[in-house]
C-alpha cells in the first residue's frame, strides 16, 4: 500500500507517483540515493521503485543497504539499462523485479501490486466480514450487494480494517500504511476519512472506535 519512488528524473518520478496514487497506493518521491536511504530508514514501505542511476548514492548501493538491513520492502528496479546482463546484475543485488524504460504504466502498476502481495502476510484477494466484501484485485467494495463507491484512501482504510479480521487498528498504523510522508499526524486526516467511510457503509454501524486504541470492524 505504501510505495517509495526513487527516480532522479523529477517529471518521470511525479508521473509514476501520480499514477500509483490513482491505483490506490500512498506514494513518496525522492530524487537521489541518499534521500532514498533516509526515507527507507524512516518509513515502512511495501515496495521501492528504484532507479539504478541515482545521484549522490548509486541505486545499486541503495539496494545493497536495504537488503542487508533485512527490511521487508520489495525492490522494483526501473531503469534504462535493460539488457539481459543489466537485469541479471540488478537481480543479483537483491532486486525482486526489474522493469526497463520505456515501460507501459499498467505493467508497472501490476508489478508493484504483485510485489506488495509478496511483502505482506498472505491474505485472500476477496475479503469479507459482516456483509462487507472487498475485492483487492478489481478494486471494488460492497455492503450487502450495494456498491460503496469509495475513494482510494477510503478503500485503503477499509482494506486494512478487513485484513485485521476484527482486531483493533491504531490511527498511527492507518496513517503509516495508507498516507504518504506529507500527511500531518495532527490534522485529523484519519478521523475525517473514517467519518466518510462510516457514512458510505451506512447503518447499522460497522466500524467501532476503541477509545485510546484505534478502530475495529
Amino acid at each position: 500500500m505504501r510505495v517509495l519512488v526513487a527516480e532522479d528524473e523529477e517529471v518521470l518520478a511525479e508521473l509514476v507517483a501520480t499514477g500509483l496514487r490513482r491505483a490506490g497506493f500512498a506514494v513518496d518521491t525522492v530524487y537521489s540515493g541518499d534521500a532514498a536511504l533516509a526515507y527507507l530508514g524512516l518509513h515502512d514501505y511495501d515496495v521501492v521503485v528504484l532507479d539504478r542511476d541515482l545521484p549522490r548514492v548509486h541505486g545499486d548501493e541503495v539496494a545493497r543497504t536495504l537488503v542487508a538491513s533485512g527490511a521487508r520492502t520489495r525492490i522494483l528496479m526501473l531503469t534504462a539499462a535493460s539488457a539481459m546482463e543489466d537485469r541479471v546484475a540488478g537481480l543479483d543485488l537483491g532486486a525482486d523485479d526489474y522493469l526497463g524504460k520505456p515501460f507501459e504504466f499498467p505493467e508497472l502498476v501490476s508489478r508493484v501490486r504483485a510485489l506488495r502481495r509478496r511483502s505482506a502476510r498472505p491474505v485472500p484477494p476477496l475479503l469479507e466480514r459482516r456483509g462487507v466484501s472487498l475485492d483487492a484485485v478489481r478494486r471494488t467494495a460492497e455492503r450487502d450487494g450495494r456498491d460503496l463507491e469509495l475513494s482510494p484512501k477510503e478503500f485503503a482504510v477499509l482494506q486494512i480494517l478487513l485484513e485485521a479480521d476484527g482486531a483493533t487498528v491504531s490511527a498511527e498504523e492507518l496513517l503509516e500504511r495508507a498516507w504518504d510522508a506529507h500527511a500531518d499526524p495532527f490534522t485529523g486526516a484519519v478521523r475525517v476519512c473514517m467519518s466518510k467511510l462510516r457514512a458510505k457503509l451506512g447503518a447499522p454501524a460497522l466500524i467501532r472506535t476503541v477509545q485510546g486504541v484505534g478502530y475495529a470492524l
